[in-house]
């Protein structure tokens, strides 16, 4: 059994609008933390890739901390188990 495994999670940030591209840099900044689409009225999709699942809690706590987030929810999270068995398999 591998222990190699991969957390992808997605959520919705809440910006105050005007501070949106400032909010975005520092979110970029987060390892693993990608956006993947926002909107005028300050809501961004974030996605945070990780092979940790507390990083993850970490970020999105330190997200929500951030001047100017309103608010935070996580709407996705999944976890990618046992990756080299599937390299393996598919080198085969």
């Amino acid at each position: 059994m591998s222990l190699n495994e991969v957390h992808i999670s997605s959520l919705v940030v809440h910006v105050v609008p005007q501070y949106l591209n400032a909010t975005k840099q520092t979110i970029e900044s987060f390892d693993g933390a990608e956006i993947y689409g926002e909107s005028e009225d300050g809501k961004l999709v974030v996605v945070i890739e990780t092979q940790n699942q507390g990083y993850i809690t970490d970020t999105i706590d330190a997200i929500n901390q951030l001047d100017h987030v309103l608010s935070t929810a996580l709407v996705f999270h999944q976890i990618e188990t046992d990756l080299d068995d599937e390299i393996s398999t598919t080198e085969k």
